[in-house]
């Protein structure tokens, strides 16, 4: 079943007053820390990985309702309290520079726990190219978050933002071994009339498409971007060439490929591309292939190959959460200002519940390890 809706995430500036922020802290890990309980690690990242879920967490420990701060703002919250040794989990990336430094953080963390770290990373890098490259729905990523537990199960939360419409939209990923059709966990934001989706279940023909062409020699690919661009600006002297082979040129091609093309740098990420030889589209990503030039390519299996990509923007995200903002109220006053009393004394109860939970974690422990005692020493006295 496909989710379809609206949500808003407008771009807000401010901060988190400091009263506010330990409230957060303190609650966002006092819930975390039941998940983990009763659930375990595992289960909290993929809850996590859920556009709705994740909007009703940050509802609930008082963000924004429908600000794109809930997004940078929790999440940093999170990495900031939650402890991989106490959890069982890593908050790994963030915001602006944080979001590049997910390999460096990911190979301290496979150093304490048994992480395939090369694994990880190429999952890091592929989820970042197929949000910026697969799909291109003119929101530019500038958070990349990277949840993984001791265990090795992992979910990305990424954001980005449009300066134009003043809008972020957050694309959310549960541990796939698929990247390339339909992989997302969720998409959040406000849909849009068009986009450039080359993830779209029916689309594997272009999918294919694009890793043939990176397969052909970079000068004849470039002429045919070049065709491609004289057919799409109309001219007079390929009329025939339209009609012999049935070439419909779409409004949304127009629109979408009528922008500045540099053709000698995409002639050189295609000869790297060419010299890489690459067999799957994976690793067309991951050796070099950016924004414009996956945008000639498409220009081209469109016009010339007749197998365009999809341009039905992403967005699955099915309703705001709002009735989560009733838990304590919202930092901007939605549906009213954060009830300091109430967010306190969740606070503790939640964090009593934790500390007795522990207790009696500790006492099963003990009463399991002396019966276990038992068990080793009446073997002993038996034979």
């Amino acid at each position: 079943m496909k989710l379809e809706g609206i949500a808003d995430l407008p771009l807000h500036t401010g901060h988190v007053p400091t009263w506010l922020a330990q409230i957060m802290k303190r609650l966002s890990k006092a819930i975390i820390d039941i998940m983990v309980i009763e659930w375990g690690p595992e289960k909290v990242v993929e809850r996590l990985s859920n556009p709705l879920w994740f909007q009703g967490f940050n509802n609930i420990i008082g963000m924004d309702w429908d600000s794109s701060g809930s997004t940078t703002v929790t999440l940093g919250i999170l990495k900031e309290v939650v402890k991989p040794v106490e959890e069982g989990i890593a908050f790994l990336g963030g915001k602006g520079k944080n979001a590049i430094k997910v390999p460096e953080e990911l190979y301290i963390l496979s150093k304490k726990f048994d992480l395939d770290y090369e694994k990880l990373v190429r999952a890091s890098r592929l989820v970042a190219k197929v949000d910026s490259v697969l799909i291109q729905d003119s929101h530019t990523l500038y958070h990349h978050s990277f949840m993984v537990t001791t265990t090795g199960k992992w979910g990305i939360i990424q954001q980005g933002m449009n300066i134009e419409t003043r809008f972020a939209r957050r694309y959310h990923w549960k541990e796939t071994e698929n990247f390339v059709n339909e992989p997302h966990s969720g998409i959040a934001g406000t849909k849009q009339n068009l986009a450039i989706n080359v993830v779209e279940k029916d689309k594997e023909n272009t999918r294919k498409l694009i890793v043939d062409l990176v397969k052909e020699n970079p000068s004849n690919v470039v002429t045919q971007v070049r065709r491609a661009l004289s057919m799409l600006k109309g001219q007079t002297t390929l009329d025939s060439f339209n009609k012999a082979f049935n070439i419909v040129i779409s409004p949304q091609a127009k629109l979408i490929y009528m922008r500045p093309m540099d053709l000698n740098k995409i002639q050189n990420i295609l000869q790297q591309l060419y010299e890489y030889n690459p067999s799957n589209l994976e690793e067309v990503l991951l050796n070099g292939l950016g924004p414009s030039t996956a945008r000639a390519l498409y220009l081209v299996a469109d016009l010339i190959y007749n197998e365009p990509p999809s341009y039905t923007d992403p967005v699955n995200y099915p309703y705001d959460p709002f009735k989560y903002a009733f838990a304590s109220g919202g930092k901007d006053g939605i549906p009213f200002p954060v009830n300091r009393k109430v967010a306190w004394e969740v606070i503790y109860t939640l964090e009593d519940i934790i500390e007795k939970a522990k207790l009696e974690r500790k006492d099963k422990d003990f009463a399991l390890n002396k019966l276990k005692e038992m068990v080793k020493y009446g073997n002993k006295e038996r034979s």
